[in-house]
Protein backbone atom coordinates (compact mmCIF):
# COMPACT_ATOMS: atom_id res chain seq x y z
CA UNK A 1 0.00 0.00 0.00
CA UNK A 2 1.07 3.13 -1.41
CA UNK A 3 1.27 6.24 1.82
CA UNK A 4 0.64 9.53 0.83
CA UNK A 5 1.38 12.46 3.30
CA UNK A 6 0.03 15.53 3.75
CA UNK A 7 2.54 18.54 5.05
CA UNK A 8 0.24 21.71 6.85
CA UNK A 9 0.81 25.07 5.89
CA UNK A 10 2.04 26.23 8.86
CA UNK A 11 5.09 23.44 8.86
CA UNK A 12 5.88 24.45 4.89
CA UNK A 13 6.08 27.95 6.57
CA UNK A 14 8.08 27.43 9.28
CA UNK A 15 10.66 25.21 7.26
CA UNK A 16 10.59 27.95 4.69
CA UNK A 17 11.11 30.35 7.96
CA UNK A 18 14.08 28.59 9.26
CA UNK A 19 15.45 27.93 5.86
CA UNK A 20 15.84 31.73 4.83
CA UNK A 21 17.07 32.67 8.24
CA UNK A 22 20.11 30.52 7.72
CA UNK A 23 21.41 32.37 4.69
CA UNK A 24 24.29 34.81 5.97
CA UNK A 25 22.58 38.44 5.55
CA UNK A 26 19.48 37.63 6.79
CA UNK A 27 18.84 39.43 10.08
CA UNK A 28 15.30 38.28 10.94
CA UNK A 29 12.05 37.48 9.39
CA UNK A 30 9.51 40.34 9.65
CA UNK A 31 6.72 39.55 11.39
CA UNK A 32 3.24 40.90 10.04
CA UNK A 33 1.64 38.15 7.08
CA UNK A 34 1.50 34.61 8.93
CA UNK A 35 4.75 35.25 11.33
CA UNK A 36 6.53 36.88 7.76
CA UNK A 37 5.94 34.17 5.54
CA UNK A 38 3.10 33.95 3.34
CA UNK A 39 1.93 31.01 1.28
CA UNK A 40 -0.73 31.05 -1.54
CA UNK A 41 -0.71 27.94 -3.83
CA UNK A 42 2.62 26.67 -4.60
CA UNK A 43 4.08 29.65 -3.99
CA UNK A 44 5.95 31.04 -0.76
CA UNK A 45 6.57 34.67 -0.03
CA UNK A 46 9.18 35.69 2.74
CA UNK A 47 9.57 39.68 4.42
CA UNK A 48 12.96 39.91 5.69
CA UNK A 49 15.06 42.43 7.03
CA UNK A 50 18.85 42.10 5.96
CA UNK A 51 21.70 43.51 7.26
CA UNK A 52 23.35 46.51 6.53
CA UNK A 53 25.91 46.25 3.67
CA UNK A 54 24.45 42.80 1.51
CA UNK A 55 23.82 42.59 -1.44
CA UNK A 56 20.01 42.62 -2.05
CA UNK A 57 20.19 40.81 -5.04
CA UNK A 58 22.34 38.41 -4.09
CA UNK A 59 20.86 37.40 -1.19
CA UNK A 60 17.46 37.25 -2.90
CA UNK A 61 18.74 34.66 -4.78
CA UNK A 62 20.58 32.81 -1.63
CA UNK A 63 17.10 32.89 -0.09
CA UNK A 64 15.23 31.75 -2.80
CA UNK A 65 18.06 28.11 -3.63
CA UNK A 66 18.03 27.49 0.32
CA UNK A 67 14.09 28.10 1.06
CA UNK A 68 13.14 25.83 -1.90
CA UNK A 69 16.11 23.12 -1.81
CA UNK A 70 15.33 22.59 2.10
CA UNK A 71 11.71 22.18 1.28
CA UNK A 72 12.36 19.63 -1.81
CA UNK A 73 14.53 17.75 1.19
CA UNK A 74 12.36 17.92 3.80
CA UNK A 75 8.38 17.79 2.30
CA UNK A 76 9.49 16.31 -1.77
CA UNK A 77 8.01 19.17 -2.73
CA UNK A 78 9.76 21.93 -4.68
CA UNK A 79 7.38 25.79 -5.08
CA UNK A 80 7.05 26.88 -8.01
CA UNK A 81 7.95 30.44 -6.61
CA UNK A 82 10.26 32.21 -3.99
CA UNK A 83 9.21 35.45 -3.37
CA UNK A 84 11.64 37.62 -1.47
CA UNK A 85 10.63 41.10 -0.25
CA UNK A 86 13.09 43.34 1.82
CA UNK A 87 11.04 45.07 4.46
CA UNK A 88 13.92 46.44 6.42
CA UNK A 89 17.63 47.17 6.45
CA UNK A 90 19.39 46.53 9.76
CA UNK A 91 22.07 48.54 10.79
CA UNK A 92 25.49 47.03 11.27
Amino acid sequence: MEGHGFVSPEVVARYARDAAQGVEGVTRIVDGVRKGVRLEDDTIELHLAVGWGASIPELGTAVQRAVADYLARMTDVRPAAVNVVVEEVDAA
